[in-house]
């Protein structure tokens, strides 16, 4: 592969990751407001910390720093119970969540972890919706801006005019 075709790639699976992370960011913020209603006895910090483990656990982004591996240890339970209810209490997310972690895996396997336990597990837990295509990149991209705009994390570009252009320091 020439080495500007590679760079090409790795552009595209930079910016597929990129996408990855706002389902990801919207996820988190979506949960952590269901974490809160069904937990209200739980400190803030709790809340955070429940919210984070079930996020990570659900992308496969385990934070190995001692006090994150302990609270995951500690409280597999809860954890466990939250990711079992992502499919009912966040129906509304499973297009992106199953796109996303599809994605992800694609981009994973590109980059040579031919990992497929992120799929499997969101499987097991029901919130993979298996009969959905895997989106084509600029599909999924276009699909997540629209997620990122409706949660004002991403700015929607704006047509600017040559006046409004020679304007701007370049």
């Amino acid at each position: 592969m020439a080495a500007n075709e590679y760079q090409k790639k790795s552009q595209i699976v930079g910016a597929l990751r990129e996408g990855v992370a706002v389902v990801q960011m919207v996820f988190f913020k979506e949960l952590r407001c269901q974490v809160v209603k069904r937990h209200p006895d739980f400190e803030q910090k709790e809340q955070l910390m429940l919210t984070g483990a079930v996020t990570n656990e659900l992308f496969g982004t385990q934070n190995m720093e001692t006090r994150f591996v302990q609270y995951r240890d500690n409280n597999w339970a809860v954890i466990e119970q939250e990711l079992l209810g992502l499919a009912a209490n966040l129906a509304q997310l499973r297009p992106y969540i199953t796109d996303a972690l599809r994605v992800q895996t694609l981009c994973d396997n590109h980059e040579g972890s031919n990992n497929t336990n992120v799929l499997e597990a969101a499987d097991k837990i029901g919130i993979l919706l298996k009969d959905r295509d895997i989106p084509l990149p600029s599909v999924f991209m276009t699909f997540v801006r629209g997620l990122g705009e409706q949660y004002q994390l991403i700015i929607p570009p704006v047509q600017i005019t040559a006046e409004d252009d020679s304007a701007m320091v370049h």
